[in-house]
């Protein structure tokens, strides 16, 4: 199986839109369910289960985006470590130097 670059960026911008729609909408109940949870604590039982629901929620929302920064900072990294790598050997090993030491 090969991979090309042109799937690695896909899957690296994937990673970041994914990020970023996260990081705008992962918390978009987050004051209401707090402030319920707060509200109903006292009285209700449920107010301390959805209390626990919320702060678990932020846990998972917080490991989501570290993973998808990870992959996106990742891939961003390789692409250009091998780019650096392929303009490296490129530079070292031109037709003349090959041929030079051919002869």
């Amino acid at each position: 199986m090969s991979v090309k670059a042109k799937d690695l960026a896909a899957i690296g911008d994937a990673a970041f839109k994914l990020y970023q729609r996260l990081d705008k909408d992962g918390d978009h109940a987050q004051n209401t369910s707090a402030t319920a949870a707060k509200d109903l604590k006292d009285d209700f039982e449920i107010g301390g289960a959805l209390s626990d629901v919320v702060e678990t929620w932020r846990t998972q929302v917080n490991s989501l985006l570290a993973a998808c920064a990870h992959i996106s900072n990742h891939l961003d990294y390789t692409k250009k470590a091998h780019a650096g790598d392929e303009h490296y050997i490129a530079a070292s090993f031109s037709y003349e130097t090959l041929d030079e030491n051919f002869r």
